[in-house]
């Protein structure tokens, strides 16, 4: 098992209220596919944040950014591969529909996500890279 899946599975046990997307996932994929459920992970925690109709109630999404907090400033760079493309990315820019999410962000994941955002590449070898 690679450390991008490690990374997901354990989310989920420290997040039980993510148990449901991971299940679909894997039924639907056949097994967990990292950069796939990390956008569905997002998805969740966009919704929790903005208090959708979508949003499950029991997800502690303040829970799921202090995991990947701590999981990004870890140095892990497998990690840090999907937590940049598939969550970090997904963050809405300023003005848009849930941009204040960028201001619930740890410090590491919200000096990367200025970056990104500043129109800075992604570094293909170092995504912990601020830039």
């Amino acid at each position: 098992m690679g450390d991008d899946v490690k990374l997901l599975e354990d989310l989920v046990r420290h997040v039980p209220g993510l148990q449901e997307v991971y299940e679909i996932h894997v039924f639907n994929e056949g097994g967990v596919l990292p950069h796939l459920l990390m956008a569905d992970v997002f998805d969740e925690v966009l919704n929790a944040f903005q208090g959708t109709d979508d949003a499950d109630p029991g997800l502690d999404w303040r829970a799921v950014l202090a995991y990947l907090e701590d999981r990004f400033a870890s140095g892990n760079l497998e990690m840090a591969k999907v937590i940049v493309t598939s969550f970090l990315d997904y963050v809405p820019r300023p003005g848009r529909p849930g941009h204040e999410l960028a201001g619930e962000l740890g410090p590491v994941m919200a000096q990367r996500l200025a970056a990104l955002q500043a129109g800075d590449p992604r570094p293909p070898t170092n995504p912990l890279s601020p830039g």
